[in-house]
């Protein structure tokens, strides 16, 4: 069995990649960073999404000498111009999820309902050793409410109503998010790439 390393040390995105990977049918053992304490943290310095997500899995695959898969993601918000974007995870500067929930709560506070537009995009890239990596992008649109729901999920997730919906990504079981979010979107596209990669 093929060994992928996941560059993450949240056990979430481990689970949640291999439940995604689970029902595709791929039989490969993913681990996450913490397999690997000696691997770097790569400095997230690409200027969008997929750039993150490649100098990761790069990284990764040359550092520890395994195929790698990374992701980058975050809520793009239409009434801040697309922000937080790249910086969803340090929005409020390191003070974790529910300091960047509370931020950006606080910056559409006058925003009408029918403006609160928002999309969760995220990039996954896929490197093998001594090779450039590559990307797929998965992106879900909907809309932001005023207040928390749900407890599941992190990040953003107790703000975000995606399209065709009346519940939050916290008010969903984990099968029902990764059939609809952004991750699983772009690893679903990743997929076949990986398909290929390991015949």
């Amino acid at each position: 069995m093929t060994r992928v390393v996941l560059a993450t040390r949240n056990a979430h995105k481990v689970a949640e990649l291999g439940q995604i990977l689970g029902a595709l049918g791929l039989t490969i053992e993913l681990v996450g960073l913490d397999a690997y304490p000696e691997a770097p943290e790569v400095a997230e310095t690409g200027a969008t999404f997929a750039a993150n997500a490649l100098l990761k899995a790069e990284a990764v695959a040359a550092a520890t000498g395994q195929p790698a898969i990374a992701d980058d993601s975050g809520l793009c918000v239409d009434a801040l111009n697309g922000m937080p974007g790249i910086f969803s995870a340090r929005w409020a500067g390191g003070g974790g999820d529910a300091a960047n929930l509370d931020l950006v709560l606080a910056q559409i506070a006058d925003v009408p309902d029918e403006r609160r537009g928002a999309a969760f995009v995220c990039a996954a890239a896929l490197a093998l050793p001594g090779r450039s990596g590559e990307v797929a992008e998965g992106e879900v649109r909907g809309h932001l409410l005023r207040e928390r729901r749900g407890t599941n999920g992190f990040g953003y997730d107790p703000i975000f109503v995606p399209e065709g919906e009346s519940r939050t990504t916290a008010e969903m079981g984990a099968e029902e998010k990764n059939a609809l979010s952004h991750r699983g979107r772009a690893f679903r596209a990743l997929a076949p790439l990986i398909e290929r990669a390991f015949g």
